[in-house]
């Protein structure tokens, strides 16, 4: 592959979105579960749930704040970068955008303060109110997003003229063929990335024999959305290949990497596809149960990269393995989810050091898998950025490949260290835990040197130590 300004663009733009998609991602799903804890305090009164809430509202506040800067970048690159497509596709993306700005965000934004400060400042039932409300608001935004990302890949409701996209049906724009299933299909990956993350900190809590009480809520919490989800999410990726197959049937084709499509089409478990030959090479394949699952018949046919011009195909391999990773990742998360249901239901979840030990370090799954979902998706459009109206190559502007090449290093330069900061310190938040009182079990909490009273108390006692002095 040559590398010009226009891939020098779409490197830049890959990179920075791969930082910024993880993020949004995390704290989707993180606020409606601080939210679930609020809720819990208040209706039961127990102070772990309290604790919990605001151990996790400390990791989603750094979460947040890397998502928002990441995201700002994203959104100059539109006029640097990609000014063509600002100008074809601006008056429907930019609406669709700025509507996320002054719905979502702006709620976010009112309420986050409460949320993040408001623990001894305001009364609980509003402390509680506002991180609902930032909840409802990092959904909302994943609307307006998905409504947007939606429209690129499935544009309706809108009128071509003189090469510019002018909209005409606004409903017709945000809920477009694709946003249904795009929707669900990402938000329940958010809740998936979330939940796991949570388990993944609750078993490793449990192995190190540290915040006993709380780890278990994480385990029973985390691992009930992961049993629920993860099949769901099975369920709704079905949905949404089969309306991808409607509506960008080339893209299904990479996905399978399937070249003939006079013949019916196997499950191709590994290869390596050869664009230039169109064929598969070290094919490991299930034969005919591809035309099963977008036709649902052995026999059925659909569209192979063979039925669309050499230019029309996106990049077969990297399309073709990344979904293998996601959907792979996906039988983990039903995997773990099943696993954890039956030792739950035996009552050995909490003491089942083959689960837990391997579950401590599962918490990057999800980033993994929405991060191979957001590849099939963006380079399985290709070559359009605008499906059917805009090609990449001509959405560029008109940048030299210096200029873009320079902003590029300094991106990679910027990001590895910001952010590996930012995760650096989530790491720390989690190794501290959860504070406050009864966090610890007792004998884990530091003590202070006893007294000559308390030292006799204890050789009469044979105990091995008293609490710390009164």
């Amino acid at each position: 592959m040559d590398i010009d300004a226009v891939v020098l663009a779409r490197m830049q733009f890959a990179f920075t979105v791969a930082f910024h998609i993880i993020f949004p991602s995390f704290t989707i799903g993180l606020a409606a579960f601080i939210a679930t804890l609020l809720v819990r305090w208040r209706m039961t009164g127990e102070e772990k749930f309290h604790r919990l809430a605001r151990y996790w509202t400390k990791i989603f506040a750094v979460s947040f704040a890397m998502g928002v800067v990441s995201g700002i970048v994203l959104s100059y690159q539109f006029g640097t970068n990609w000014s063509r497509f600002s100008e074809v596709a601006g008056n429907v993306v930019g609406p669709l955008i700025g509507y996320e700005v002054l719905t979502a965000f702006f709620l976010e934004a009112t309420f986050l303060g409460i949320m993040l400060f408001g623990w001894q400042r305001v009364s609980p039932n509003l402390h509680v109110t506002a991180a609902v409300l930032v909840a409802i608001g990092t959904s909302m935004s994943a609307f307006w997003i998905l409504s947007a990302n939606s429209w690129m890949q499935t544009p309706a409701g809108h009128e071509m003229k003189d090469g510019i996209a002018y909209p005409v049906d606004w409903l017709a724009i945000m809920f477009n063929p694709s946003f249904p299933y795009r929707f669900a299909h990402m938000f329940t990956a958010a809740y998936l990335t979330t939940s796991l993350v949570v388990l993944s900190v609750g078993a490793r809590y449990l192995m190190q024999n540290r915040f006993i009480d709380e780890a278990k809520t994480m385990v029973r919490m985390g691992l009930g959305m992961v049993a629920v989800l993860a099949p769901l999410q099975l369920v709704i990726g079905d949905a949404h290949g089969l309306n991808t197959a409607i509506h960008q049937p080339v893209k299904v084709a990479a996905i399978e990497a399937h070249w003939d499509g006079s013949k019916p089409a196997d499950l191709i478990l590994f290869a390596w596809p050869d664009q230039k030959a169109g064929k598969n090479h070290f094919e490991i394949a299930i034969p005919n149960m591809a035309s099963f699952i977008i036709t649902h018949d052995l026999n059925g046919l659909f569209k192979g990269l063979k039925d669309f011009k050499p230019e029309e195909r996106p990049p077969v391999l990297p399309v073709f393995f990344a979904f293998r990773i996601m959907v792979g990742i996906g039988v983990l998360m039903i995997a773990i989810g099943v696993i954890g249901a039956f030792l739950w239901a035996r009552g050995r979840v909490f003491e089942t050091g083959w689960y837990l030990r391997p579950l401590s370090y599962a918490w990057p799954l999800g980033f993994i898998a929405i991060l191979a979902g957001w590849w099939v998706t963006e380079t399985g459009r290709q070559p359009y950025l605008v499906y059917g109206i805009l090609k990449t190559s001509d959405a560029v502007s008109p940048v030299t490949f210096g200029a873009v090449l320079t902003s590029l290093i300094l991106f990679i330069a910027i990001y590895s260290s910001v952010f590996s900061m930012g995760i650096l310190y989530i790491n720390k938040l989690i190794e501290k835990g959860p504070q406050g009182k009864s966090a610890e079990p007792p004998d884990a909490l530091p003590s202070r040197p006893l007294s000559a009273a308390q030292g006799a108390a204890r050789d009469a006692l044979g105990k091995k130590t008293l609490g710390p002095a009164e």
